[in-house]
């Protein structure tokens, strides 16, 4: 079968096309034909050696992937073939907390990810995609959305959040968000992009080029889906307001030193978010069944152009999933 790998962290240059042989399920597996793969800003960082210790090169990467089970192994109960599925994040985090053995299982980090014509799961370590979802929908959800849906636990009709930029995270951030009844203001550099996020729904936009100091007309904010990391944290814990919250989920802008005075001084919750479990990914999609929400997809690229899709994520210009058709 047709796979890619990272044999060497190089950069996206290192994503090599090769074969290996067709997997086989085991006692209490499925092999899944894989129909549709979706990138993330960590699948970079992988690329480039970026993302810690750990990674067993040569790797299949990518973690976010749907398709259809085709072949069941001995002892499973949980599907059937024919079923439409994406595999979770992290293979081993079905509910509960989070601990190092779980994390032990993240796809296209950890261990290999679905960037293949066919990948063998563990029955558990998948959940159906909505039925009025297509494979590149459904293969839009596993990281970036459940990363949204977790950020925004227990948020409350009229609160208010903000998203910052348009990548995957955020759009379902904001999507999710409107879904709860939460007034949502969002940032980008770009105008045109603005515009698109007001058209799903965003109450109020701000170029944080043209108005560097967006911190001071979002001042007073709920929560806030913080993707940049170091170099925009400081103006999260200014904006939020007291008693607030802020979701860190990216470290887009690098590393570095933050004044931690303000999460004393207006007792913010500062929380980390990594991923989620298959219980968080089900409840999700139900939600998403129920209201109808669809993934926005930037742009769809062939197998064969899984280099290109690499490089377009890379450039930034995207607005919302980057998606590989296998």
């Amino acid at each position: 079968m047709r796979v890619y790998e990272i044999r060497e962290p190089k950069g996206v240059e290192s994503l090599t096309g090769t074969e290996r042989n067709m997997p086989s399920p085991g006692h209490g597996e499925v092999l899944v034909k894989m129909r549709a793969a979706s990138l993330n800003y960590r699948d970079l960082a992988v690329a480039r050696g970026a993302y810690g210790r750990g990674v067993p090169y040569p790797l299949i990467p990518l973690s976010d992937g749907a398709g259809e089970v085709v072949e069941l192994g001995p002892g499973t109960s949980r599907w059937s073939t024919g079923h439409r599925v994406a595999g979770i994040f992290m293979q081993g985090w079905v509910s509960g907390r989070i601990d190092t053995e779980k994390a032990s299982t993240a796809m296209g980090g950890a261990i290999d990810g679905v960037l293949a014509e066919y990948r063998v799961f563990p029955e558990q370590g998948l959940v159906r995609i909505p039925d009025h979802l297509s494979f590149e929908e459904g293969a839009a959800l596993p990281c970036a959305g459940v990363t949204a849906w977790h950020a925004l636990d227990g948020i409350q009709a009229g609160e208010t959040v903000l998203v910052q930029g348009t990548g995957g995270v955020s759009i379902f951030a904001l999507q999710f968000a409107k879904m709860a009844g939460a007034r949502v203001i969002a940032t980008s550099s770009s105008d045109e992009k603005l515009e698109r996020v007001r058209s799903l729904g965003a109450d109020v936009v701000v170029n944080y080029k043209t108005t560097p100091d967006w911190e001071k007309p979002a001042n007073g904010v709920d929560r806030i889906i913080e993707v940049g990391g170091a170099g925009t944290l400081g103006k999260s814990l200014r904006a939020v307001r007291m008693g607030g919250t802020v979701v860190l989920i990216g470290i887009l802008t690098g590393k570095g030193e933050v004044d931690p005075q303000p999460v004393l001084m207006k007792s913010i919750r500062l929380q980390g978010i990594y991923v989620g479990s298959r219980e968080m990914f089900e409840d999700m999609n139900r939600a998403i069944a129920q209201s109808g929400m669809k993934p926005v997809i930037d742009r769809v690229f062939a197998f064969e152009e899984a280099g290109a899709a690499y490089r377009h994520l890379e450039s930034g210009a995207h607005f919302g999933k980057v998606i590989v058709k296998i």
